[in-house]
């Protein structure tokens, strides 16, 4: 078969076959009168093999060792490919990633483009000094989509360029809540944490709706920001946590803090009054934690609250006592 008809039913061009023949990777083994290329079926087989191996990435190189070295292995060559492809694919998502933010920015001419660009190579900068500025610029100058603001805030370890990232989120129309939620969900307990910080710093409904999502989840960590986040914008389903971390000791202070906040509407101070009082009941409650709660019962008002003081008033423990005998003579004075 002369090398025209090869190329039209392989679908192999003319000069891609004499490129092979050159290479001595497939040549013809026959040769016309007039001196013509001549290929018989087994030169066709073999420009099949070629073109299945090129097609899996190998170059001609490789596919001439493979097919001509009886000793060559594909295992570790395959392995390679795997790991060249894998790469490929990463840059190749990393950089239409890239494009849709661009796009999704929707920039008016070629300087916001170039200005957005330059804001997300700086977001994944090394250094920590460069996020940063592009965090705050990216509400001072063009907007960065809110996509990778999300993506910064949720992989960023350094607790300025973190809060900067925080501070540019809340300020967006567009708080990014899908990928927000999914970093609630996150199996790293990091990412997790990371989303619950920036949910308690964007006061809207959205936000809200989610940090009730979080009060009810199993990651105990991720329930204390949302119990304070939700204390402080007054929802009472953060009563219990608020309470717990009184008692555990774990940012009791601004849990006290948010439990008066929330006992400013009658209806909950006798809740958390009664909450507190519970609380003492236990009999595994040791002196520091009587303290701290006789110190949370301070500002709830009531007489739960005030009968409660009274008892502690009376403790056996010394520090407990005089500290419930302190915050009652506030309390009357008042």
């Amino acid at each position: 078969m002369l090398i025209g008809d090869v190329a039209r039913r392989s679908g192999v061009s003319t000069r891609m076959l004499r490129h092979y023949d050159s290479l001595g990777l497939v040549r013809p083994t026959g040769r016309t009168g007039a001196g013509y290329r001549e290929y018989s079926s087994e030169d066709i087989r073999r420009i099949f093999h070629v073109e299945s191996l090129r097609s899996l990435g190998l170059s001609l190189r490789e596919v001439r060792r493979a097919l001509g070295d009886p000793r060559f292995t594909p295992s570790e060559l395959v392995d390679d490919l795997i790991r060249q492809t894998r790469e490929r694919i990463a840059r190749e998502t990393e950089l239409l990633t890239r494009l849709r933010r661009i796009g999704a920015a929707e920039p008016a001419g070629w300087e916001d483009v170039l200005q957005i660009a330059a804001l997300l190579q700086a977001l994944g900068s090394k250094s920590a000094g460069k996020r940063q500025r592009a965090a705050l610029s990216s509400v001072e100058e063009v907007p960065v989509p809110v996509e990778a603001l999300v993506e910064a805030v949720l992989s960023e370890t350094d607790p300025n360029v973190a809060g900067a990232l925080r501070w540019a989120l809340a300020q967006s129309d567009d708080g990014g809540w899908a990928l927000l939620a999914e970093g609630l969900r996150s199996p790293a307990p990091e990412v997790r944490k990371r989303a619950v910080q920036c949910l308690a710093e964007i006061a809207n409904g959205e936000a809200t709706a989610l940090l009730r999502d979080a009060l009810a989840g199993p990651d105990t960590v991720v329930r204390r920001y949302a119990a304070l986040a939700l204390g402080a914008r007054g929802v009472a389903d953060a009563i219990p946590t608020l309470i717990d971390m009184v008692v555990e000791e774990t940012n009791d202070a601004d849990a006290a803090d948010a439990l008066s906040a929330l006992a400013s509407r009658p209806a909950l101070a006798d809740q958390i009054a009664a909450g507190l009082v519970a609380c003492l009941a236990r009999t595994a409650v040791g002196p520091s934690a009587r303290r701290r709660l006789a110190q949370a019962l301070a500002d709830i008002p009531g007489i739960t609250a005030s009968r409660a003081l009274a008892d502690l008033s009376h403790d056996e423990d010394r520090g407990v006592a005089l500290t419930a005998a302190y915050i009652l003579g506030i309390r009357d004075a008042r």
